[in-house]
């Protein structure tokens, strides 16, 4: 018998028992809707929180200093170290912060809070200018009464004006804006575009400490963070003798961690949308001993007019996989919808991922094929008279 007149007669046989056949692929139509949507939304997950960590720099170790009695170190010490270790590291910022009020015109914030930052703060952590200049090292030394806002503060104060030559009143002090950072995250409050930059060197003091208690380091190569991290802890420990003195982070070690676990979750996430899958196949099975029960009469006479074990076994697999494959077809185009619509509702840009469609489909083909394959094998093994017996 030819495949081609198996795929016919196996839709012939599935048109003819219409709701019985929609009723067994309405397990599979579930199990791999529910695969592609799992696996869709855990990468849109996984792509939306791993760029908001390398939004937060990939490429950078933060120190946290805590001190350890009179012991500090400086900038200058940072500086040199950065300097001295060229090929790990090209540049480090500073940074601090103090909450002041914020006043301009008739808006007035009563805890404001205001960054004190480096000379490399946009180029260490990937910052835009839209308008005027960041700041720059003669305002670090000459402390310069100077700042650049982002884009939220720009609304709050100044609506859609231009702020750069501006100023606002930060305590007690007036404040020129001399840049307007780019928009980088949605323009609302307690976002990375809600913030003030002024030189460190002016803040630290406001803090009431005269060094900052924070530096940003940019590396020259993420690929070597770990070695970058242990010259710097090195560094550190050379001079508290203590770990306790600091705090080191590195953003590409976090993001390799994050990247496992949520591997991990995605794994299990699978395994328990696949039992599904599992539970299609065996109902898909007992439909088709059921088939074979009922055309036993059928069995025998094209057994007795010819047809081979092979034969009678290929139209039985067929029929099977035929089943699970429109079964997985349709699960596919509810999972792609079900995506979409679930990528709305949670606010995140999500789509039916191309590798979850072909194993998702690959799989379903595949259970029709296995679950099929053990009634096919008893169809093929009726002896033709007891078949032609039965009722």
């Amino acid at each position: 018998m030819k495949t081609s007149q198996a795929f016919w007669m196996a839709f012939s046989s599935l048109k003819s028992n219409r709701m019985r056949a929609f009723l067994t692929m309405l397990g599979m139509i579930i199990g791999v809707g529910a695969v592609i949507a799992m696996i869709s939304l855990m990468d849109g997950m996984i792509g939306y929180t791993m760029g908001s960590f390398s939004d937060m720099g990939a490429d950078t170790i933060s120190v946290s200093l805590m001190g350890a009695g009179s012991r500090q170190l400086t900038d200058d010490d940072f500086y040199n170290f950065v300097e001295a270790n060229g090929d790990y590291f090209s540049a480090v910022s500073p940074s601090c912060q103090a909450s002041f009020r914020v006043r301009c015109g008739e808006v007035r914030e009563s805890d404001q809070t205001v960054t004190g930052v480096g000379e490399n703060h946009a180029y260490v952590n990937g910052l835009t200018i839209e308008k005027g200049r960041f700041l720059s090292y003669a305002d670090m030394r000459s402390r310069s009464k100077v700042c650049v806002i982002g884009s939220y503060t720009r609304q709050l104060y100044f609506g859609a004006e231009d702020p750069v030559g501006k100023t606002l009143r930060i305590g007690s002090e007036d404040y020129v804006i001399v840049g307007l950072l780019a928009e980088k995250s949605d323009s609302t409050q307690w976002s990375s575009d809600d913030c003030i930059y002024a030189p460190y060197t002016l803040i630290s003091r406001a803090y009431g400490s005269a060094q900052p208690s924070s530096y940003t380091l940019k590396m020259v190569d993420p690929d070597h963070s770990s070695v970058a991290q242990q010259k710097l802890e090195d560094y550190l420990y050379s001079f508290y003798h203590t770990s306790d003195a600091y705090m080191v982070t590195n953003m590409a070690s976090l993001l390799d961690m994050m990247d496992s676990m949520v591997g991990v979750m995605k794994k299990i996430l699978v395994g328990i949308a696949g039992i599904s899958l599992l539970v299609a196949g065996i109902g898909i099975m007992n439909i088709m001993l059921v088939s074979v029960s009922e055309r036993t009469r059928e069995i025998g006479i094209r057994k007795s007019l010819g047809a081979k074990q092979k034969d009678i076994m290929k139209q039985f697999v067929i029929e099977a996989a035929v089943l699970s494959s429109i079964g997985g077809g349709m699960g596919i185009v509810i999972g792609g919808v079900a995506t979409t619509a679930l990528g709305k509702v949670i606010g995140m840009s999500c789509s039916p991922s191309l590798s979850a469609i072909v194993i998702s489909f690959g799989v379903s083909a595949g259970i029709g094929l296995l679950f099929g394959y053990m009634p096919a094998k008893r169809a093929a093994k009726l002896n033709p008279i007891d078949a032609l017996r039965s009722e």
